[in-house]
């Protein structure tokens, strides 16, 4: 703690630095006019200078204008993470006035690990519809950032020329493995040639030549053939296995040190990883079918100068279909990374069921739990006869008992016993 305070005093944290910490151009300049009465008197030159002001309203303000004109012509991964780290560092500062700078950095850690799990979720949901989204106007922007994504990340395994250079934060297994890499290996400046400088290849290159003849087929079949097969098989096996093993590690074994939020969010993700993939092939299907069956009857109805207009209606369909679907799909995990970030929960029938017969009820106790569930406490009333609600308010908060559909709803109740009665 008192590191991070030194640190807040060698910084000088005033506007101009928050905005080029979230790539806002400001508009300060500094600006210097001299006057000078004569040469024997420049040290009446007034010079002024207009200083990057502290932080404000309209530092805040500054930011989200900013934020709203990148996203105006359509999002990119970029914008997103600017929209995520802009939000952690509102909730980091309005925390800190109402606990103080170490439960802040606390809650918002919490927070920002949850969030990343729903970030990492929408990533592979973006790369799976890719192709689609360039159908979609508002995300051809993304659609275009996940090819790029796409595209770079398998020249990295295929060339393997951007070591290093093309590894995102929210990548942290491959970081640490190109760093590793890189750490081991030495390039010379003049051959091009490539060394191995960790201890074992820096111990062989030590011994006499007898030894070397001895050992060094045996060090390059190892070097060169069982560890890279080794390290393939591992990969393949933890690409398959990772994400539930590390579910099972962190939530289950170490629940005791997991957060709660965490845990909820973790196994949220994984339980609605059933239902999407249901979406998400329907969804290759339409657009296979658009592609293939429609669009080629369509090139063969204008090559005979022949028009259908069902043929349209049906392309114009799938294309609704599919952009109202990727829309649904895309805003609903923004909901949750939303409520993820800021340490909140939401309620969707079934599944929020099932999340918390795996991991219990929020503790209430504890401020690092996040925010409210206004379902498990109607739920430990047990109240018979009360109709299954479908919305708890805005973050879990609640709602109250007049609502915009209460007229309808009790009007509809009185309905129905009337019914019964006759």
């Amino acid at each position: 703690l008192y590191s991070l305070r030194l640190l807040l005093i060698l910084i000088n944290i005033d506007q101009e630095t928050v905005l080029n910490w979230f790539g806002v151009e400001t508009a300060t300049k500094f600006s210097t006019t001299a006057e000078s009465l004569d040469k024997y008197n420049l040290h009446k030159a007034n010079i002024e200078s207009k200083l990057s002001p502290a932080l404000s309203v309209e530092t805040l303000k500054l930011i989200i204008i900013s934020l709203w004109q990148q996203v105006q012509d359509g999002l990119t991964l970029t914008d997103i993470e600017n929209i995520i780290f802009f939000l952690v560092f509102l909730r980091f500062i309005i925390l800190i006035f109402r606990y103080n700078v170490k439960t802040s950095i606390y809650i918002t850690c919490i927070g920002l690990c949850a969030g990343y799990l729903w970030y990492r979720h929408l990533i592979d949901v973006i790369l799976m519809y890719r192709q689609m989204l360039v159908k979609v106007p508002y995300f051809q922007r993304l659609g275009a950032s996940a090819i790029e994504l796409e595209s770079s990340s398998q020249a990295i395994l295929t060339t393997d020329l951007k070591l290093g250079s093309e590894i995102h934060w929210y990548n942290p297994g491959k970081l640490l493995y190109y760093a590793f890499i890189k750490g081991i290996i030495q390039t010379d400046s003049e051959t091009g040639l490539k060394y191995y400088i960790d201890p074992i290849s820096m111990i062989l290159s030590n011994l006499n030549e007898t030894r070397k003849a001895q050992i060094l087929p045996t060090y390059y079949k190892i070097y060169n053939i069982i560890i890279p097969r080794f390290f393939q098989t591992i990969s393949e096996f933890w690409n398959q296995l990772s994400g539930i093993a590390a579910y099972a590690i962190i939530t289950r074994i170490g629940k005791r040190y997991c957060p709660y939020l965490i845990r909820w969010h973790w196994t949220f993700l994984l339980i609605i990883g059933f239902v999407e993939q249901i979406l998400i092939y329907f969804l290759y299907r339409l657009m296979y079918f658009q592609e293939v069956v429609i669009q080629e009857k369509l090139s063969i109805a204008a090559e005979n100068n022949y028009f259908d207009p069902n043929l349209l209606l049906q392309f114009n369909l799938s294309t609704g279909l599919l952009t109202f679907c990727i829309t649904l799909h895309l805003g609903a995990i923004f909901f949750g990374l939303l409520h993820a970030i800021w340490g909140q929960y939401f309620y969707f029938p079934f599944l929020v069921e099932n999340t918390e017969l795996h991991i219990g009820p929020r503790p209430k106790n504890s401020i690092y739990s996040g925010g409210q569930t206004a379902w498990q406490d109607e739920k430990q009333k047990n109240v018979p006869g009360q109709l299954p609600k479908l919305w708890y308010g805005w973050f879990g908060s609640g709602t109250s008992d007049i609502w915009i559909f209460s007229s309808f709803k009790q009007v509809l109740v009185n309905n129905i016993k009337k019914l019964f009665r006759k």
